[in-house]
């Protein structure tokens, strides 16, 4: 749900009081408990608490009654600094408390580790009897708050600090918005999220499954899913042909040395899987394809004339995420990134950026997006040394990169201090049909690993030279993609993506062997097709096909195969009645051009 900028520091301030309000009616029903931290966050807050025992639904309800009435007291909330002295002795009785203390003032980070702007300082806001060591900002009393307009959502695990040594504690999920009428906006836009959740589809609908026993985070493409993702990726590979790409395959592991040269060692050591152990050397699965691309560039010297070199590889990585930080197929382990690599001149920099820009954009159209945010990550001003490569090289990829931005008069947010250390990236996210964004593609420079692999053409002066190299994903990888796309149409897919486009229904038996007739011409065609012959009734097969998501659906009964026609209804309870086969025929094919849904 958007919210412009004013909003959103208010809702900031009312949902974090919202969470002090929360955290004060938990401790006066379970007066023995340890609370951790109660941030706001996008769309409501949460508190995090250690508890005797594990919260009931029922505890929630009375929670939330407990808030309306702390609301209705309303209580100031008041600002206080206090010395090292008086925190620890206020919060005595609360670790996670005395931690958060310990860490502002070693570290000089906040509450949440954030870094903090000014020295470390200790404060509290006080609400009635709640007291929480906070910097706020808070609104004025608890009774801004609309009793009506909270709602507690649910209770999930969450380890201290994300640890997965440390203690689990019980997070509770709140929101707050300004009215009750705004807060049924959100619930009702909740219950539209949960009803498109891609766990559930991806089940429902047969496409992908998850083993716990096979190895978690680990994607199961089923015929359905994989007729899905062969689609999509034979698109992906038409439009990367028409690009000027070339496409590239490479191994899944590779020699220690290798990650030790391009720095996955050193910086990212943590999420690669341990080595393995092959004739006595170290070998590990890859979690990225830069290297082995830049495998093949060195393989000959390379001269300026073969310049530009598009490189593009659907190539299957392997990344560790913790077991608590799984999420269907949007956060997995292993994965299918679209991943390629430009090696080009300084002079061709401006020009390759643009094309790759343009691309990335048309590209995520055909999958039906058309609302985009784009970010702009540039290094941080203040601390120059913290990035690899020079001056030059670092202003004329900023400058190529917003130029691309400013041709196309494409609106950007630029994020200081957000590029990783080895160049400068465009972000663009796609906005999807509830109006959430989600990241794709990033169009990145990279001066580390050209230089960490002496990478060098030959000029046209005849010496030899430095290539620029842009690393870019479009799609992100496949797998959180395709749940993004899952959860974009609702399953619902547009035709030239359903995994089967129309059913062929014989209300009897004696229509069987004409569907089967007509299945075969479609199939002729190109159409995906299957034949419902089951001994169901036609209104429970329509059904069916409808949970499905069936696009199209032909229904076949004495008329139909005395005509030789069929009878078509649409998944979306359209009916536009009888016709040819050959005008269906067309009709798809028409749908399918047009990249439509229905």
């Amino acid at each position: 749900m958007s919210e412009n900028k004013h909003e959103e520091d208010y809702l900031h301030r009312l949902r974090h009081s919202a969470s002090h309000v929360m955290a004060h009616a938990v401790l006066e029903k379970f007066p023995e408990a340890k609370f951790a931290i109660g941030p706001p966050i996008e769309n409501g807050f949460y508190y995090d608490f250690e508890l005797p025992r594990p919260l009931t639904p029922e505890d929630l309800e009375a929670i939330e009654s407990r808030m309306q009435e702390i609301i209705a007291e309303g209580y100031d909330f008041v600002y206080e600094e206090i010395d090292e002295a008086e925190a620890r002795a206020l919060f005595r009785d609360q670790p996670y408390k005395l931690e958060l203390i310990e860490d502002i003032l070693a570290t000089g980070t906040d509450e949440y580790g954030e870094p903090l702007d000014e020295a470390p300082e200790l404060s509290i806001y006080r609400s009635g009897s709640f007291v929480d060591l906070c910097r706020g900002p808070h609104v004025e009393s608890t009774d801004e708050i609309h009793p009506q307009a909270v709602k507690l959502l649910n209770v999930a695990g969450a380890y201290w600090r994300g640890d997965e040594s440390r203690p689990m504690l019980q997070r509770i999920y709140g929101t707050a918005w300004e009215t009750p009428k705004a807060l049924r906006q959100y619930m009702a836009w909740r219950e539209e999220v949960e009803k498109r959740d891609h766990r559930r589809l991806i089940k429902d609908l047969d496409l992908v499954s998850f083993h716990q026993q096979a190895g978690a985070g680990l994607a199961y493409w089923h015929p359905k899913g994989g007729q899905i993702r062969v689609l999509i990726e034979d698109y992906w590979r038409q439009r990367h042909y028409e690009g000027g790409y070339e496409l590239v395959f490479t191994p899944h592991i590779g020699r220690a040395e290798l990650w030790e040269t391009s720095g996955h060692l050193d910086f990212y050591e943590e999420g690669m899987y341990s080595p393995m152990d092959v004739d006595g050397q170290d070998y590990y699965i890859k979690p990225m394809n830069c290297p082995f691309h830049i495998m093949i560039y060195q393989t000959k010297l390379r001269s300026y004339r073969e310049l530009p070199l598009r490189w593009a590889e659907l190539g299957t990585v392997y990344r560790y995420e913790r077991s608590g930080t799984l999420h269907g197929l949007l956060r997995v382990r292993g994965f299918t990134q679209d991943d390629a690599h430009i090696f080009c001149t300084p002079e061709q920099i401006e020009d390759e950026i643009l094309r790759v820009l343009d691309f990335s954009l048309d590209l995520l159209r055909g999958f039906g997006f058309e609302e985009f945010k784009i970010e702009l990550s540039v290094r941080d001003p203040e601390a120059p040394d913290k990035y690899a490569g020079g001056d030059a090289m670092w202003q004329q990829a900023e400058k190529s990169l917003l130029k691309a931005l400013e041709t196309r008069d494409l609106p950007y947010e630029r994020m200081e201090g957000e590029a990783v250390f080895y160049g400068p990236k465009i972000d663009i996210k796609i906005k999807d049909a509830l109006g959430r964004l989600w990241q794709c593609t990033t169009i990145q420079f990279d001066f580390n690993v050209p230089e960490r692999f002496d990478l060098t053409y030959v000029g046209e002066d005849g010496k030899e030279h430095r290539p620029y190299m842009v690393h870019r994903a479009l799609l992100g990888s496949l797998e959180r993609f395709f749940g993004v796309l899952v959860e974009h149409y609702a399953g619902a897919f547009p035709v030239w993506l359903a995994p089967v486009q129309a059913v062929l229904i014989p209300i009897a038996d004696r229509h069987v062997d004409y569907a089967h007739t007509v299945a075969e011409q479609l199939r002729a065609a190109g159409v995906r097709v299957e034949v419902d012959d089951s001994s169901d009734r036609m209104r429970a097969k329509i059904r069916n096909a409808q949970l499905r998501k069936i696009p199209y659906m032909l229904v076949i009964g004495d008329r139909e195969v005395e005509a030789e026609t069929v009878n078509l209804r649409r998944r979306d309870e359209e009916v536009p009645g009888a016709m040819s086969v050959d005008a269906f025929i067309t009709l798809v094919q028409e749908a399918v051009d047009d990249r439509r849904e229905l």
